[in-house]
């Protein structure tokens, strides 16, 4: 998956590599912002056929993009696509997923002005919280360098700090020489039996 220790000083593949961990064949997962599909097709393959992905996105033509991707890796009877904000998680995903990945920001190639917004993510990273089984895990990657971006990267954060212990462990990968503009992620694992 990743070229090394290279591929795991990027947050993406960091993410990825965490999912991986926790994930397997039969388990629920969610790509709360599906975009062009990598993370929802990602997903599931972990999740095998017996598993199922519930993926979200606002746009229509992402989503139609994520099931095209879906269909030529076989995977799409493995996923439900959901064309509203991830917001509206907690009404269409039923409790009990092991891993909630978030990618935000805007959709590369697309119209900027359609972005993810604190005001809808926050609840979602919440919804996300409640609905993930002991042992499971939450990544968000944060993109602060767009309008708006990093006052949604700080209230995911606040977010996630506020989680408890012993119950949750909440990291931030970013880099300390890098610009403050730079994505990193946010991640918390549910501790199992707590």
């Amino acid at each position: 998956m990743a070229d090394g220790v290279h591929g795991l000083m990027r947050p993406l593949a960091c993410a990825h590599d965490w999912v991986e961990r926790v994930l397997v064949p039969g388990d629920s997962a969610v790509d709360a912002t599906a975009g062009n599909g990598y993370d929802t097709l990602f997903l599931a393959r972990l999740v095998g056929p017996s598993g199922h992905v519930h993926a979200f996105d606002v746009q229509a033509a992402a989503l139609e993009e994520t099931r095209r991707r879906l269909m030529r890796e076989g995977c799409g009877e493995r996923v439900s696509l959901h064309e509203c904000s991830h917001s509206r998680m907690r009404e269409a995903v039923p409790d009990g997923v092991k891993a909630v990945m978030f990618n935000l920001g805007y959709l590369p190639g697309s119209d900027h002005a359609v972005k993810t917004v604190k005001e809808e993510t926050v609840p979602a990273v919440q919804a996300a919280s409640e609905l993930l089984l002991p042992g499971g895990v939450l990544t968000v990657m944060c993109y602060p360098g767009h309008e708006g971006g990093r006052e949604e990267c700080e209230a995911v954060e606040e977010f996630l700090e506020s989680l408890p212990l012993p119950q949750w462990r909440v990291v931030r990968l970013a880099s300390a020489n890098g610009s403050s503009d730079a994505a990193f992620l946010l991640a918390a694992l549910r501790v199992p039996g707590k």
